[in-house]
């Protein structure tokens, strides 16, 4: 079977120096893979090179068999690429819904059909599916400007599935979140990998978090994969507490 995505000995160099230094992975339908590793390891630079903002030096990324190295964010959009940032990339004046709405705007249609198609693009029912879905209900007409943090997280990551992407990267969606609302995105993200087989990577530095939801685990270290397994195999890693475990 294809694997939704191959990245096959990526390498990232600036000015000499590799930042990711023939990396090579791949991720099947269903699975949830957590990356993780010390700063400066090299994730966020695999993440851009994956999703096209930045070219790699060399190597190859393919999702669903298909060849898509240095394609353009929008391009791996259309392909059923979606991501967020570490950055919270919500609308702050815009409603939950309207945040969601447009998110759900990137992943279909061309400019002719927004232009002549209905306000909402057709998409108002999925995404009040979204909100039920990531029990955000009860903030669905608040400007997400007035939404706490773990909130904005939870809303960030809606976004990212808006449209049944084929795969979606989360970068630190973990990071700044209150325990409470961690275990509501844990939850969900749990719920819409089990009940929609959504497939997803995740990079983080909440070790607890990632070791509970993903089913495999990718270590990097200096650019390179240290090790890569079922979170209890990497948990036991002697490598892996050494580089990063005993930080």
């Amino acid at each position: 079977m294809t694997a939704v995505l191959e990245v096959t000995n990526i390498r990232k160099s600036f000015g000499g120096i590799a930042a990711v230094n023939g990396v090579s992975f791949d991720v099947q339908e269903g699975e949830i893979l957590g990356l993780i590793g010390p700063n400066g390891c090299g994730k966020s630079t695999l993440f851009n090179c994956i999703l096209g903002q930045l070219s790699p030096s060399a190597g190859e990324v393919k999702v669903d068999g298909k060849v898509v190295t240095g394609m353009r964010p929008s391009e791996l959009n259309g392909l059923g690429v979606s991501r967020t940032f570490q950055l919270l990339q919500v609308f702050p004046k815009l409603s939950v819904r309207e945040n969601l709405i447009l998110a759900g705007q990137e992943h279909q249609g061309n400019m002719l059909s927004r232009l002549l198609g209905p306000s909402d693009a057709g998409l108002t029912e999925a995404a009040n599916q979204m909100i039920g879905f990531f029990k955000l209900d009860h903030l669905a007409n608040e400007p997400a400007g007035g939404l706490s943090y773990g909130q904005q997280k939870l809303l960030d990551a809606a976004m990212a599935f808006m449209g049944g992407p084929r795969l979606v990267l989360l970068d630190e969606p973990a990071g700044g979140v209150n325990l409470t609302m961690l275990a509501d995105l844990k939850d969900r993200l749990r719920a819409i990998n089990q009940e929609k087989r959504a497939t997803f990577v995740v990079i983080e530095h909440n070790m607890e978090f990632v070791m509970s939801l993903c089913t495999r685990v990718m270590v990097m270290a200096e650019g390179k994969v240290l090790a890569m397994g079922r979170p209890d195999e990497v948990r036991a890693n002697p490598a892996v507490i050494e580089a990063y475990l005993g930080h």
